[in-house]
């Protein structure tokens, strides 16, 4: 398409963080995107549940250009007329009692629970509890909240004050929570571990354990909240009421924005200096996510994600090599049997649908919340196709492609 570069223009100067690339995206609409060859895909994954209400929403766009053209940015030393009532939205969302600290992206969100955490826990009380599985951000503090082990080798020492214990397992955690633990982290589904749900019971362990001992429930519902699994926030299915909670992704539907939001007895341990972020709550993104939500809470994203779901679940479900699809709403993981989930969403890509690999068995789903019954339908049966070609691959004996 006239006027974009091709993608291997600038790919050399880019540190080779993400691995090669095989499409270049220039523009996207809905549930749409458009690579620089013109070729529309079908996006069922949002950039990693990021664009909630699809790509370019108008009205999104047109706050931002709103905002660009009015003023972009002042630094926290001084008040704007964004971050208030865009902060107000929030703790409504979340019943109210809390206060707000806002940053860039989610480990940003993680970093002020675990620093709030600790404050909190007071001295000698610092230790912060996460899952096995678990992933909560790529700095160095979150990086260690997150459980997956192979992760931190490249980078040990890695900081002090970290624990991990199986995902819901009850007595693992009781054993954890001695005292020298100032929270427990937590995803109510573990989104890039393979999108495995909490479940009522541990939830509810859990609060009670933290309430026993003194320790914080921090939920990191960076990927699940705003309305992602038919709830507002994750938590919601499991009926308890957190301390703390970490947001980012939907909240700027691309824009970088995350939000650290804690009950206010416990956000009152804060005093000017203990944190900051030279662009956490600035106009631009702010204006964005007050947009966002606003269009959330008109669409009811919440039921529409519901619904949508479970029209996933019933037009992908019954299939001999699916084993199981798991998540809530919007947040699904299909398990494939003898299929690798790699080639999949290789192939789905050639199919003109964009997925991922969220383990070596597993293909993520996380559309656009506003997608409609067409989308769906088509999503539906390429999936069942690119599938199909997998399964008779291994019916006739050439094995599981990979």
């Amino acid at each position: 398409m006239s006027g974009h570069e091709r993608p291997d223009a600038t790919s050399e100067l880019l540190m080779r963080n993400y691995g090669p690339t095989s499409v270049c995206f220039v523009e996207g609409h809905g549930s749409w995107l458009v690579d620089a060859e013109g070729r529309r895909y079908l996006d069922l994954l949002s950039g990693l549940a990021v664009t909630s209400l699809g790509h370019s929403h108008p009205e999104v766009a047109a706050a931002l250009a709103h905002q660009a053209n009015t003023l972009l940015h002042v630094s926290n030393l001084f008040a704007n007329d964004q971050n208030g009532p865009l902060a107000a939205t929030i703790d409504g969302l979340l019943g109210g009692g809390g206060q707000i600290f806002f940053a860039n992206s989610g480990a940003e969100a993680n970093e002020c629970a675990i620093k709030l955490a600790r404050k909190f826990g007071g001295r000698g009380r610092h230790t912060v509890v996460s899952a096995y599985g678990s992933f909560h951000g790529r700095t160095l503090a979150t990086l260690h909240a997150t459980g997956q082990p192979a992760k931190h080798e490249a980078f040990q020492p890695m900081p002090e004050g970290f624990r991990h214990v199986a995902w819901c397992d009850l007595e693992a955690m009781d054993a954890a929570l001695d005292g020298s633990v100032a929270g427990v982290l937590l995803e109510p589904i573990q989104g890039e571990g393979g999108v495995n749900p909490a479940t009522v019971e541990y939830f509810a362990g859990v609060r009670s354990l933290c309430d026993e001992r003194g320790a914080l429930f921090i939920v990191d519902e960076i990927q699940t909240g705003l309305g992602r699994t038919g709830r507002w926030f994750g938590h919601e299915h499991f009926g308890i009421r957190p301390d703390v909670v970490t947001l980012a992704k939907a909240l700027g539907n691309g824009v970088p924005i995350g939000a650290c939001w804690a009950r206010r007895d416990v956000a009152s341990v804060f005093e000017p200096g203990d944190h900051g972020s030279t662009y956490g709550g600035q106009p631009l993104a702010a204006a964005g996510a007050r947009a966002v939500l606003e269009v959330m809470r008109r669409e009811d994203v919440p039921a529409r994600a519901e619904r949508a779901g479970a029209a996933l679940r019933a037009g992908l479900g019954d299939r001999s090599d699916v084993a199981e699809i798991r998540g809530l709403g919007l947040l699904l993981g299909i398990e494939l049997i003898d299929i690798d989930a790699k080639a999949v969403a290789a192939e789905l890509l050639v199919r003109g649908i964009v997925v991922n690999a969220v383990t070596p068995t597993a293909i993520r789903l996380a559309p656009s919340l506003l997608i409609t019954d067409d989308e769906i339908a088509l999503a539906v049966d390429g999936i069942n196709a690119a599938l199909d070609t997998f399964s008779a691959s291994v019916a006739a004996g050439t094995g599981s492609a990979s």
